[in-house]
């Protein structure tokens, strides 16, 4: 995907949040839910104005982070080589923020018959795949990947480590698709438990790798 043409789509995808929350101002209560604990009950409110327009500022604030960032890296020439795959990811993040907006408007609409747990885990689940992709065609940079000192060290390192990585991801998103079949508790062991687990085994991986080719 051209850089272009993720512009267009993510603004696209803002400017419908916005209007949709500015359409269903008067239809929302003062105080909307804003965050659920691990029972899928409402523990947190905040007020209508943020609860309508934080989260599409937010996702405009992250849209221009991730347009910036590729230009201030010194190793910007790296990610030119992959820059299409990781502007799908920049789209797919986009998409997934304003599917949590959607989500919070209909609670605080009155249609609260689904888990939110549920309905957000399988999104997760798609984004962490799509990750593990991105990983995959990732070169060595200072922003976009498994950034451990060893990995900044050694492009073997970083591709061995990015390889590996992909699969972990994938492999995690694949359980967060499953966990949303459980909803609750239980759903969020399906992705944080993998997740966690494949971030510190892939630090140590890297480290070793690290030690053998210096070693040599």
């Amino acid at each position: 995907m051209s850089t272009k043409t993720t512009i267009i789509v993510s603004i696209a995808l803002i400017a419908i949040a916005i209007v949709a929350g500015a359409v269903l101002w008067n239809q929302l209560p003062a105080q909307m839910a804003s965050h659920w604990n691990a029972n899928d009950q409402v523990d947190g409110t905040i007020p209508r104005f943020w609860g309508v327009f934080m989260m599409p500022l937010v996702t405009l604030g992250m849209l221009a982070l991730f347009l910036v960032v590729p230009n201030i890296d010194p190793l910007k020439a790296n990610i030119a080589q992959f820059r299409e795959t990781f502007n799908l990811f920049i789209v797919l993040i986009i998409a997934f923020m304003l599917y949590i907006h959607g989500l919070t408007l209909a609670w605080s609409l009155g249609f609260t018959n689904f888990k939110m747990s549920a309905a957000m885990l399988p999104f997760m689940g798609v984004l962490f795949i799509a990750i593990g992709f991105l990983l995959r065609k990732a070169k060595r940079n200072f922003f976009i990947g498994i950034r451990t000192p060893w990995t900044l060290s050694s492009d073997t390192v970083w591709d061995k480590t990015h390889q590996l990585g992909a699969t972990l991801f994938i492999a995690s998103g694949s359980l967060a698709i499953i966990g949303g079949f459980f909803g609750g508790m239980i759903a969020f062991w399906f992705l944080f438990i993998p997740l966690i687990g494949s971030t510190i085994f892939l630090v140590v991986y890297s480290y070793v790798l690290y030690r053998n080719e210096t070693k040599t």
